[in-house]
Parts: C-alpha cells; structure tokens; sequence
C-alpha cells in the first residue's frame, strides 16, 4: 500500500488544538494503515489504498474537519519527495554567509505561480533568505522568526495554501518514514 506524509496546516496553534492519539484513531477507523504522529505540530504518516496525494488530502480534509469542527488543510507528499526535499535543502548553500540560525521548508499544496515564485526569490530582507523549488520553498533566518517579515500569512498571499516545518523536524521526518 501507498505511504503518504501528510502535514496537517495550523493544528495546535491559535485555538486549534488537536491531540496526535485522538488524529491517529480516529484516521485508523477510518480506512487509514500504518498510523505514526510525530510531535505535535500535525506531521503524519498514513498508509492507504489511496494512491492520489490529492485524494488522500481530500478524504483527510472531509474526515477531520468532521472529527474536530474545523478545517485541516492537509498537504501530502509521498516519502520519496520528502527525501528529495531534504536532499535538496542539504545542496543548498547558505545566502546568509554563516549568520543563518534557523532553516525552514515551506510546503505549498500547490507549485507557486512562476510570477510569485520569482518574487519570493526575490525576497530580501536583511537576515531573511528565501529558494522557492517547485512545491516548496527553501528558507533561512538569521534572527528569531518572531522578527521575521516573511511568515505563512505572506507567502500564502495570492490563495495559496501552505504550512512551514523547521527543517530539522523534514529531515527527522525522512530518517524515520523514508
């Protein structure tokens, strides 16, 4: 059966709480294999006889926000991209020179437009660099992302739909589901 890793966009913040052992019931009675939380920001890995990204992510969205009374987006990447994500950020070099103190992977349900994807390569703002690629976007921070001007809300502008992991969280992804 198909392997899918789904990261479950804004859970357990701003009201939004949802517990892992509730998601993982309730996703195995309802048709869902396999089953593996990691910590609680919403990264899950599913088995399933879906072989869609987009189905799963459809039958998920329906599923939990019946479950837990509000909208999940869910974004579904299979573990082969999830290594090619991590591969990909281990290639890049560091815009930052050294000052870069945290790493991010942002994950776009779908691939930017090229018109916003070359204006988020664009991007500079001191201490903030962004690599979009496709379906993600590679970021670095050389400050707290508290201070940071580039946020979800900001590169969700245009209708898109994303979520953001700390790229030590992708690459302990992929060393546990990969």
């Amino acid at each position: 059966m198909p392997r899918h890793i789904v990261f479950l966009r804004a859970v357990n913040v701003g009201g939004r709480w949802i517990k892992m052992q509730r998601l993982r019931e309730v996703l195995a009675d309802n048709g869902f294999d396999e089953v593996e939380t990691h910590i609680q920001s919403g990264n899950v890995r599913v088995t399933s006889t879906m072989r869609s990204a987009a189905k799963v992510a459809a039958s998920l969205e329906k599923l939990l926000e019946g479950e837990f009374g509000f909208a999940i987006p869910c974004i579904v990447r299979s573990p082969q991209q999830l290594r090619a994500v991590a591969d990909h950020a281990d290639a890049l070099a560091d815009p930052l020179d050294g000052a870069t103190l945290r790493r991010y992977v942002t994950f776009f349900r779908d691939p930017p437009p090229a018109e916003r994807a070359a204006e988020l390569a664009e991007w500079d703002v001191a201490g903030e660099r962004l690599h979009p690629n496709g379906s993600e976007l590679h970021w670095w921070l050389g400050k707290s992302s508290h201070e940071a001007k580039v946020s979800n809300a900001v590169l969700e502008r245009g209708g898109l739909v994303a979520t953001t992991r700390d790229l030590k969280v992708v690459r302990t992804l992929v060393d546990k589901w990969s």
